[in-house]
């Protein structure tokens, strides 16, 4: 019989001396700035990560476990640079018999089939003959929809949870379905094909075990160029797929992330490109925002600094004890 989880990282406070179990999602071996070893963690349940820090005996506690294992903590929460840190005393692997490991693992908190049905629904309104039968070539392959259905959007700032990159998808194409005849010019087809397939290379790029990880593939190519890959081999098997249709779809994936700093190889240069780059990094940062918000204390106005964001999120009025 598993045994549920009963303290989460959420409501652990400075000062807390806490006893629970954590998924370790980084571990690294360290030297002080007096050379004496520590070991680092970065520690996981599914209501969000806290970062924990062996100051005494490293060496012999860091061979006890790896990285992707449960273990059972023993520690102090402090506050350090504002943020909540746990100075840890001991840890141990922690008992298969009393875990359960829905407590380790974060998703979305929309139904998957609920939201892939969804997806479907709109891709079924495509009027084009060839993007209509490209999508169902992508999506009549099992191995594809299980993928897609479960594999989280990115390893840590935005979706990054089972089911996160279908919830992800859905929420960008829903935007550009109510957008799509604001701009006269737009192809409402193209844009939903490419909103829909514009991240589809996460499947390849990132795998879900314990942790999310990158695959070699993702960290070699990316998934950019492994969506667009994807999309190339999908377009053969589309009788008379027109040439310019193809070119104008694939110029939407390599292009979503709008800048070379960011990854795109190129910068948006048509109507449709354009739209899913900046519905697409709305919908990641709002998604962000919101998880972030989420995991911060009621009692506070301000959250925690977000390292990725650059910033403190403001939450509105803090709530009062009563």
């Amino acid at each position: 019989m598993k045994t549920n989880k009963t303290l989460f990282a959420k409501d652990i406070k400075p000062g807390d001396k806490i006893r629970t179990v954590f998924l370790v999602v980084e571990k690294n071996l360290a030297v002080s700035q007096k050379g004496k070893p520590y070991l680092s963690l970065r520690l996981r349940d599914k209501t969000g990560e806290v970062e924990g820090r062996v100051w005494e005996e490293a060496l012999e506690i860091n061979d006890r476990f790896k990285k992707g294992d449960l273990i059972e903590v023993q520690a102090r929460a402090v506050s350090f640079r504002n943020e909540l840190q746990l100075s840890i005393f001991d840890c141990i692997p922690a008992s298969g018999d009393g875990v359960n490991p829905s407590d380790y693992a974060p998703a979305s908190r929309f139904d998957v089939e609920v939201m892939f049905t969804n997806l479907e629904k709109i891709i079924e309104t495509i009027e084009s003959p060839p993007l209509r039968n490209l999508l169902k070539e992508f999506f009549n392959d099992s191995h594809i929809v299980h993928t897609f259905k479960y594999a989280p959007a990115a390893k840590g700032f935005h979706h990054a949870y089972v089911g996160g990159l279908l919830e992800h998808t859905l929420s960008v194409v829903q935007l550009l379905e109510r957008m799509s005849d604001h701009y006269e010019g737009v192809n409402r087809d193209l844009l939903i094909a490419g909103g829909v397939l514009h991240d589809i290379g996460k499947i390849a790029e990132l795998s879900l075990n314990s942790i999310i990880e990158y695959t070699d593939e993702g960290r070699l190519l990316g998934h950019i160029v492994l969506g667009a890959e994807m999309v190339e081999r999908m377009i053969d098997k589309v009788e008379g797929f027109p040439e310019q249709l193809a070119l104008e779809l694939k110029h939407i994936l390599i292009s979503h992330h709008g800048v070379l700093e960011f990854g795109s190889p190129k910068r948006p240069k048509t109507l449709e490109a354009l739209m899913v780059n900046f519905v697409d990094d709305m919908d990641a940062k709002m998604n962000a925002f919101q998880l972030h918000m989420d995991n911060s204390s009621d009692e506070e106005s301000w959250t925690t600094y977000h390292r990725m964001l650059d910033r403190y999120l403001y939450r509105g009025p803090a709530k009062t004890k009563i």
